[in-house]
Formats: C-alpha cells, structure tokens, sequence
C-alpha cells in the first residue's frame, strides 16, 4: 500500500510540476474553465438570493375575504376563529370596516372628500395568508371555495396570479441555469481533453519508451488525470473568486436599487459548501476529460518495433 501511494503522489507531484513550468498556459486554460463555470454559478447565486428574500414567495399569496356590510364584527371573529383552524391556514387577521377606511384615508389623499361622507361604505374584511405548503393553484381554489360558502362572505379575492408568475419566472431561469451548466460543463471536458490530448502528443517519445519498459496504460495515464483534476480544480476555484468579487461589486448598486423600491434585497455570498461544491465540480469534469482524452489516446500509441 505504501509503495501505491508513493506512486500515486509521484504522479500528483510530476504533474503539478509540468503545469508549474508552462505558466502562460496553465492560466489561459484555467481562465477558460474559470469563465465556463463563474456563468452558471453566478446566476444560481442570483437565484438563490431571490429565493431566501421572498422565502420563494410562498409568503406573499393573500386571500382576501370582503364580508357584507350588515355583517356584525362579532360574527367576523367568530369565522376568523374558525378559519384558523383549518388545515392549510398560516394566519387570519381580521380589518374592520372603521380601520379600512381609516388606512384609506391616510393613504389615499382624499381625508377631506371622505369626511363629507355620512355612512362608511367599506365593509368588514379578513385577511388569509396561506401556509408555504399551500399555495398550489389546487390549495389556493379549495381555500377559495371554503371561504365563498360562508353566507356572510360577499366576495372572496386571491391575490395569487402574480406570484404564479414570479414562480414561474424562477422555475424557468432555474431550468434554463440546469441547462446552460450542463452545456458549459462539456464544453469544459472538451477544453480538458483536447488539452490532455495535446499533452499526450507532445510526449509521444517519453510514452513510447515507458511502454517498453514495462509501464501500462494506467500507469502512464496516472499524471495526466492528475493534470485534468488540477486543471478543474484551479479553475473552479477562480470561479468561486470571480463570483464572490462580481457580487462584491454588485453589492452597493443593488442595494441603492432595492431601496429605492422599498425592499432590503441583498445579493448573498457564495457559502463554504457552495464553494467546495463547486471545487468538487470542477476537479470531477477535470477527471472525466482527461480520462477520456488518456484512455483513448494512449490506447493508440505504441512502442515502434
């Protein structure tokens, strides 16, 4: 075992030390792997930024419930008490009719008009909010219809079709990152294996002679899967770079932005396990392209008689 690592570190070491001497070429490639990972990474981030702020918006459905005007408060509460109970239900709370028109006055910049009016044509309202698990279009018409059956409810308003559209939006930017990670994740095992296929070429001789002596196909494939881990590695890791500094710059726009819209929304920094994830990402496509470039590449290169 010890003389397997011994030659597994071998390996490690001879590689590094071949990418250490061709500096110019290491960073380009490393750049390029670097650039294909930062895109799907920085908009993953974004996603989930949005995500953590709205609590993927599941807290933003509302149903509002508009009694009839001779409805008394009393009986207001009472429903109010029995919609807490229902299964599906976060929170009920309830608007008087004298409170509504009190935030509507303050609001709406009409107090002296609605002074002139003798009787408060607002009637008595109930605010619903939905638990995170039940804001499907299904749960939300089930809510809908156990509300509209109560014979004191004039109407029912589910203020929903926005956040379906906000959803939306966000299931399809997720899909469309999935689908652009997928795509860059090849195109980074081609960069990586037309690399190692270089690499392997450029050593044709040293390959040739190792062969004679004796060395496998594994063992002359060995520094060049270390080369495609370091390469994958390197530039995952400048990714990670790029995206902290990108949302680092972004910072202070942003935030002027959401305030001006009234929101505290705030980019979020890549975590510690996102990094390693992303690391993990990196080294694994560096493995599989240059496991693919060696294994097919070796295979045709053999001792000349």
């Amino acid at each position: 075992m010890s003389g397997y690592f011994a030659r597994h570190l071998q390996a490690l070491l001879f590689a590094a030390g071949r990418l250490a001497r061709a500096p110019v070429a290491t960073a380009l490639t490393v750049l390029v792997i670097a650039i294909a990972l930062t895109l799907p990474s920085s908009f993953a981030l974004l996603i989930s930024s949005v995500r953590s702020v709205s609590s993927d918006f599941a807290n933003a459905v509302d149903v509002t419930v508009y009694f009839k005007r001779d409805t008394a408060i009393e009986k207001v509460q009472q429903l109010a008490s029995s919609a807490r109970g229902r299964s599906g239900v976060g929170s009920v709370k309830v608007i008087p009719a004298d409170k509504a028109l009190e935030q509507f006055r303050k609001d709406s910049g009409f107090g002296a008009a609605l002074e002139a009016l003798t009787d408060n044509p607002l009637p008595h309202a109930m605010d619903v909010r939905p638990t995170a698990g039940a804001t499907s279009p299904a749960d939300l018409e089930s809510l809908k219809r156990y509300l509209s059956a109560w014979p004191e409810v004039e109407l029912v308003q589910v203020d929903s079709e926005w956040v379906l559209r906000l959803n939306a939006i966000l299931d399809l930017m997720r899909r469309i990152v999935l689908g652009s990670a997928g795509l860059l994740g090849v195109g980074v095992v081609a960069v990586i294996g037309n690399t190692i296929r270089l690499e392997i070429y450029s050593r044709r001789a040293e390959i040739e002679i190792t062969k004679l002596v004796g060395g496998s196909n594994a063992f002359v494939r060995r520094p060049f899967l270390y080369t495609g881990v370091f390469y994958g590695g390197l530039g995952a890791a400048l990714a990670a770079v790029l995206v902290w500094s990108g949302g680092h710059l972004l910072d202070a726009p942003v935030a002027r932005l959401a305030r001006s819209y009234g929101s505290d929304f705030a980019l979020a920094s890549p975590t510690w396990g996102q990094v390693g994830l992303l690391l993990a990402i990196g080294a694994g496509l560096g493995l599989i392209g240059a496991f693919l470039s060696a294994s097919r590449h070796l295979a045709r290169i053999e001792p000349r008689p």
